[in-house]
């Protein structure tokens, strides 16, 4: 049996999660978890990396304890898009900026003025979304921050190299700065050269899977782990490593990875970079052994967090059967709209969305609550007809993973409004996709294949059958596309 940690950053709690695997077994515990609050200065809003990374030493610590003072490797996965910068001594220049922050508002339109919409997504076949890391760089351009930068990592990057000391920028997480080539899983030369954006910047691409260096002494003594302790890069951002852990048995699936946002969509072996597809704003991102990650993010289980961070946390089990007993689809709002971007006022900003939309207005928790799930199930509908519709790959399953595979009720509607079966599980899909490259690499499991065979047979699924009229859906999807 061999022993991993994988770190796992999410947008609002990290955890260390302790694997043991064998080529027939695949036990996950939780060794630590944290949370993440971003922290709003005078600048704007920002990232509390330096918490991030005490969270990580305290996991590797219960780690140790776990495991009795060894580990075969730890993998890091987190977020997408956002960056630290480091000076020419290799330290850090400011905590990194958070995606929500406003500093691209109207950026996106000067970048555009260069290389225009289309041929950028042409190039780089990523969906718009203005904390794409591409505007990031391009907003930062004239700081006095920026002026001082030699160096650029990618969150989970960033934290591997406090960790050893070694710099390197792993594949899938690159692939969503806008500046990767999802057809030569290389950098988008040209591109960048147009825009003045100096990909030297960027340390060396990693593959998944790739060794990123071993811990330092320093973190050795303060883990009470026993050395040498590999680093491996992983798939880093944690949709690459959730995709990694769908359980599936074959190529006709969909998935949606759930939690703060829903990620909805396809696991291709080549990217789709139509018009057709920019203008239904889907994206393709790069995954393991040559997949293409082809999706569309949706809001997610964020509309939901911040309205219950606004009720006060009241239990959320009381919350979603308040929710089931209101009538469906009695009003909807579109999920992957901007306008939700942002934190504060949601239970407000639903409301005023739905009456705008002249629908009714949801008051009660219970009634915004409903709002919020039929919306998020009706979004997922959408994402993943357009996707078999764009890519030409129809599908007879849908696969729900991470934090969202805990609420049945939006699993329930998630089959109901698309009209197939969804199998939940797992829960903690981006861990055990961490989990299982990390064993690759060491050759206690094979292939990607065979890594979803193991946790086929390893980890609980549930599975939903869709019910229900499904013509009530359409409806719902008309009243919005007319608003």
């Amino acid at each position: 049996m061999h022993t991993y940690a994988a770190v796992d950053l999410g947008a609002s709690s990290g955890r260390v999660m302790v694997g043991r695997v064998t080529p027939d077994s695949l036990e996950l515990t939780e060794a630590h978890r944290f949370p993440n609050r971003p922290v709003r200065v005078a600048e704007g809003l920002r990232w509390d990396v330096l918490g991030l990374y005490a969270g990580v030493l305290d996991g590797l610590r219960a780690a140790s304890a776990a495991s009795g003072g060894r580990l075969d490797s730890v993998g890091i996965d987190s977020w997408a898009v956002d960056y630290g910068l480091l000076d020419a001594d290799g330290a850090l220049l400011g905590n990194p900026v958070h995606y929500r922050d406003a500093r691209t508002e109207g950026v996106a339109e000067k970048v555009w003025a260069t290389v225009p919409a289309a041929e950028l997504y042409a190039a780089t076949g990523l969906q718009y979304a203005p904390f794409n890391t591409l505007y990031q760089l391009t907003a930062a351009a004239s700081s006095a921050q920026f002026a001082h930068a030699r160096r650029l990592l990618l969150v989970p990057d960033l934290l591997a190299y406090w960790l050893t000391g070694e710099q390197g920028t792993e594949l899938t997480n690159a692939s969503t700065t806008q500046l990767v080539d999802p057809r030569t899983r290389d950098w988008s030369y040209d591109v960048a050269a147009r825009l003045g954006i100096d990909l030297s910047l960027f340390a060396p691409l990693r593959q998944p899977g790739d060794p990123a260096g071993v811990l330092r002494a320093e973190v050795l003594e303060e883990t009470g782990l026993t050395g040498p302790v590999p680093v491996t890069a992983v798939g880093s951002h944690d949709t690459a490593s959730a995709v990694a852990a769908v359980p599936a048995t074959g190529e006709r699936f969909a998935y949606i990875c759930t939690g703060t946002w829903s990620l909805a969509g396809l696991e291709l072996e080549a990217p789709v970079l139509t018009e057709e597809s920019r203008a239904a704003n889907f994206t393709n991102e790069l995954g393991l052994d040559g997949t293409v990650r082809y999706l569309r993010n949706i809001m997610g289980l964020w509309l939901l967090q911040e309205c219950v961070r606004a009720w006060g946390d009241p239990d959320l089990g009381g919350l979603l059967r308040d929710a089931a007993a209101v009538p469906a689809l009695r009003s909807v709002v579109d999920a992957g709209d901007a306008a939700f971007l942002a934190p504060g006022r949601m239970p407000e900003r639903i409301a005023e969305a739905c009456r705008a939309s002249g629908q009714p207005v949801p008051e009660t928790p219970g009634e915004i609550t409903r709002c919020i799930l039929d919306s998020l199930a009706l979004a997922h509908r959408r994402a993943i007809e357009d996707a078999q519709r764009l890519a030409g790959h129809p599908v007879d399953v849908v696969h729900v993973v991470g934090g969202g595979t805990r609420n049945a009720l939006l699993c329930q509607l998630t089959a109901d409004a698309c009209g197939l079966p969804v199998v939940a599980g797992p829960t903690e899909a981006a861990a055990l996709g961490n989990v299982l490259v990390q064993a690759r690499a060491h050759g206690i499991v094979g292939d990607l294949a065979d890594g979803r065979r193991l946790l086929t047979r390893t980890q609980p699924l549930t599975r939903y059958e869709p019910q229900g009229d499904p013509g009530h859906w359409r409806e719902a999807e008309a009243r919005l596309a007319a608003r």
